[in-house]
């Protein structure tokens, strides 16, 4: 590695002659004549660009020659210009801004350099095609501070976030500025948006409470994708990618530039196949995207947008015991114990185990079903415990309306449907629990012993089924009263409704199902009941979300200083039905047939967040800046209402955010050096935690464990490097420490055996780290461009001081027990490195240009982990000595290794592009 960066240098060094001319002017707006501080322009199709800087003017050095100069700002129409490079050239841009707060990316509360007091990174166009590699978008951020991203088991979709210790649930995820994150959980499934990376502009990731005056969970930060303006150039674009496990993509973009100044339209379509780099999770995938613009007249316009990803992929559900995927790996760890190796076997093909799948030899056609809809399987030679499925479109109708010069009104109508879930087993099936370290499906002798039982199939593959639809409408009202004072008022309304059920997937043999039990809904009474392909069982249930909202929010700017602040308030109420389960009971104890469904709606619960912050431009170079918030959270629908019990709490409490943030950002020795660092400051107080108890002998409830509290903090840091055209180094990081600060205690009144009983509990986590993401985080980057339309970077990540995933209800004692206090157990540190390089061929026919990429990721094929829990519900294991049963030996150790559960980060992988565009 040390002679490939020597000879890195050296090949830049040896030709940075080559550049011999300039480009230089300023950028400025035509209504004002001000210069626009930080409007990038650069080359197109290459990474070669510059700020402009507080004056407006720019400076860009490059090789003699024919080339499209490109100028870009928020909220101005984008500039392009063929130039001819003949030594130094000069080339001004007066930008015209668009209709009032009439960009996605105005309505999605960008934050601007040099304007907006707040933490954040900006990721564009060019930067996402150089280093996604068509992973899950998240992954592109991992280069930037405070951000671990991770694929997971490996699934294509199944990627997670978490940012300055929050997992996604306080992590806005916005699309066009539109929320996305699940409406009853706040999670985000990738697998929806799969493709949207095809579709984006650029993406921006605000760190902390954010400057978005939406009510999101932005407590982490706020994730802002922008996909393709309607109003780009005319042209297409065709790539075909190729990659690890047999992955095969193929993405069409056209767009029709903007016809007699009003109409614009562009769309996108993708394609994706693959078997999968860890074992079972293959893919089969669309996505597509489509926006249209039309400018009626001066004063309004209209846009509608639509993505999806109809999508079905098999999953790696499970972590595994870190000696399940390899027994070297585990000898090696201090705190592993050796005897666990005895029970966990290593998996034939190591780190790419997948316990949810399996191989079938039996002759067997049986259709599989979604709904009223039969198939067939996606494979005859395996079949998948769990396999995602999903589509779920979002449709955003926007209108722009300049009501006069300084007042103007932006308002976002969309719709988001989803229909899908996930697969699982239900009843009894036979399993495998000698060929792999832990057990998995025996599709043959399952299928055999459904075909020849006399009643049915005793064990089926079943549908987890998520159906759901929400409606929404944001609206801004915006007014300049002056100059240098930009306000702004508006609401945000959502309306969602969820269906939950389970339905027969795959009989596995059988001519029908007879339901246990507990499968059943009461409504069916006493009568045998035989199921047959996408028939409802177990639970079948309504949940439905009311959200309303509204906020203000102001910015002053002067000369030097920009300030702003916001104000806004939501309400959120719900309800749950459920259709297998009456409403009264009967004296016998019965259900009640005539009563109806069983029903409940909860209050309207409220929360409000103010915040706001100030920078101060210390001169052309140099800024500092600070902000400061508190939020009170509304709780989502799951910390209100339990669907598994029917039950909700009547009083839950909000949860509580406190931040504060300081920061500052250089820009030195002539543009060559960009310096940032912030430190921060949140305090999560009263973190939910709720927990089903029984109050009498028919009636339950809902208690929130209150009182524990959370703190994190830390710095962060990012800088870059470009001495030369042709050679660019990158740095980011963060050190950060998070921690619990406080025990949750108190009292509450339930039932122990058979009576009314006070009941004492404490939380006993004070001073233990949080999980989940490592603390320490470092991304070294080194790019050179040796020709024009050639980029190689090499880039390195590293983690230290990741603690386990961990549940603090697993803390819990009851009336004065002494607590479990040991601290999660820590991963392994590691470090990974990646390779990006593209070019962009000479050759040119008519336009149509050829771009080649290729990504090579973990290039020396890096043994670590990347997801971990700690205490795993397996975390005891029986050693057997012998054929006696009373020498068996079970051990149990807590906090250390072998009592985690884990995924194993990816191996060497690849991705390979040949792109035509025009």
């Amino acid at each position: 590695m040390t002679k490939f960066l020597s000879f890195l240098i050296v090949l830049v060094l040896g030709i940075s002659q080559v550049y011999a001319g300039s480009i230089a002017g300023q950028v400025t707006a035509k209504k004002s004549g001000e210069p626009l501080m930080g409007a990038n322009v650069y080359l197109k199709g290459t990474t070669i660009g510059a700020a402009a800087e507080e004056d407006g003017m720019y400076l860009i050095d490059v090789e003699d020659g024919e080339y499209t100069l490109v100028c870009d700002y928020v909220g101005y129409a984008r500039q392009e210009v063929e130039i001819e490079v003949s030594g130094d050239m000069k080339q001004d841009f007066v930008m015209v801004e668009y209709l009032f707060s009439s960009t996605i990316e105005v309505i999605a509360d960008r934050a601007r350099e040099r304007e907006t007091p707040v933490a954040f990174t900006n990721v564009g166009k060019m930067e996402i095609v150089n280093a996604l590699g068509s992973q899950d978008i998240p992954m592109v951020l991992n280069t930037t501070p405070s951000v671990y991203a991770t694929m997971q088991g490996g699934g294509a979709g199944d990627a997670r976030i978490n940012v300055r210790g929050f997992n996604q649930r306080n992590v806005a995820i916005m699309i066009n500025g539109v929320p996305v994150n699940d409406m009853e959980n706040g999670w985000v499934y990738w697998s929806n948006w799969d493709g949207v990376g095809d579709a984006s502009q650029s993406l921006q990731i605000q760190r902390g409470l954010s400057a978005v005056n939406l009510a999101t969970p932005s407590i982490g930060g706020t994730m802002n994708i922008i996909t393709d303006p309607t109003a780009s150039e005319m042209g297409f674009m065709l790539k075909q990618e190729v990659g690890s496990g047999s992955f095969l993509k193929t993405t069409f973009t056209a767009a029709s530039g903007l016809i007699d100044g009003k109409f614009a339209a562009n769309a996108t379509i993708v394609r994706k196949v693959g078997e999968g780099v860890v074992d079972g999770t293959w893919t089969d995938a669309w996505a597509y995207y489509v926006g249209l613009a039309y400018n009626i007249n001066d004063d309004n316009r209209i846009e509608l947008y639509g993505v999806g990803a109809p999508q079905r992929h098999g999953q790696n559900y499970y972590k595994q015991n870190i000696g399940a995927y390899s027994h070297e790996y585990a000898k090696d760890l201090d705190d592993y114990d050796p005897a666990a190796l005895q029970v966990y076997k290593e998996a034939r093909n190591g780190r790419l185990y997948n316990q949810t799948w399996n191989k079938m030899t039996i002759n067997y056609k049986g259709k599989q079903a979604v709904g009223d809809d039969t198939f067939e399987r996606y494979d005859d030679g395996f079949l998948n415990e769990k396999e995602n499925f999903y589509h779920k479109p979002q449709v955003n109708l926007n209108w722009y309306s300049n009501f006069a010069e300084n007042i103007g009104l932006t308002t976002i109508l969309y719709y988001s449907g989803g229909i899908g879930g996930g697969t699982g087993y239900a009843g009894s099936w036979v399993w495998d629990s000698d060929s792999e370290p832990t057990r998995i499906p025996d599709w043959d002798a399952t299928i055999e012993r459904n075909q020849t039982n006399a009643t049915g199939s005793t064990g089926i593959l079943r549908n987890s089924r998520n159906n759901q639809n929400t409606i929404g409408l944001i609206s801004k009202l915006n007014w300049k009263p002056m100059s240098n004072l930009s306000t702004a008022i508006g609401i945000d309304w959502r309306k969602a409704e969820i269906e939950h059920y389970y339905e027969v997937r795959d009989l596995l043999g059988g001519d029908y199902y007879i339901p246990a039990s507990y499968y059943r809904s009461e409504f069916w009474g006493t009568n045998e009941v035989r199921l047959g392909l996408g028939d409802k069982f177990n639970y079948f249930n309504t949940n439905k979300v009311d959200w309303i909202g509204g906020f203000v929010q102001a910015e002053y700017t002067m000369e030097d200083w920009t300030a702003y602040t916001t104000f806004g308030v939501s309400s959120v109420a719900y309800s749950y039905t459920n259709h297998f389960k009456t409403a009264d009971t009967l004296a016998n104890g019965n259900p009640d047939l005539s009563s109806g469904e069983f029903k409940l709606d909860s209050d309207p619960e409220y929360g409000f967040q103010i915040k706001g912050g100030a920078m101060y431009r210390l001169s052309d170079i140099g800024d500092v800046y600070a902000n400061i918030g508190y939020v009170e959270k509304v709780p989502i629908f799951d910390n209100v209402i339990d669907d598994n019990n029917g039950v909700f709490s009547e009083n839950p409490e909000t949860e509580k955010f406190t931040s504060f943030e300081i920061g500052t950002d250089w820009l030195l020795f002539e543009n060559q050096v960009t310096l940032k660092a912030n430190i921060y400051y949140t305090l999560w107080q009263d973190r939910a935690l709720p927990q089903s108890i029984q109050v009498d002998d028919d009636t339950w409830d809902i208690i929130f464990l209150t009182g524990m509290d959370q703190l994190h903090r830390g710095l962060e840091f990012e800088a870059a490097y470009q001495p030369m055209p042709l050679f660019r180094f990158d740095l980011a990081g963060s050190i950060s420490i998070w921690e619990h600060v406080s025990d949750a205690k108190g009292q509450y009144r339930a039932v122990e055996s058979g009576s009314l009983a006070t009941t004492t509990y404490l939380v006993g986590i004070d001073g233990l780290k949080v999980g989940d993401a490592p603390q320490t985080q470092i991304a070294l980057a080194g790019t050179i461009f040796p020709i024009i339309g050639a980029r190689a970077q090499l880039a390195f990540r590293y983690y230290d001081d990741f603690y386990a995933a961990w549940d603090p209800t697993s803390r819990i004692v009851f009336d004065g027990a002494t607590p479990d206090r040991a601290q999660s157990w820590k991963v392994p540190a590691y470090g990974l490195l990646d390779f990006h390089g593209s070019y962009n061929l000479p050759f040119d026919v008519k336009g149509v240009k050829l771009t080649i990429s290729a990504h090579v990721f973990n290039i020396l094929d890096e043994l670590y982990i990347s997801d971990a829990t700690d205490n795993s519900d397996y975390s005891s294991y029986k050693i057997d000595h012998d054929d006696n049963p009373a020498t068996d030996k079970i051990i149990v150790n807590p906090h250390k290794a072998d009592a985690a559960e884990v995924y194993m980060g990816l191996p060497r992988t690849f991705n390979i592009g040949l792109t035509l565009h025009y």
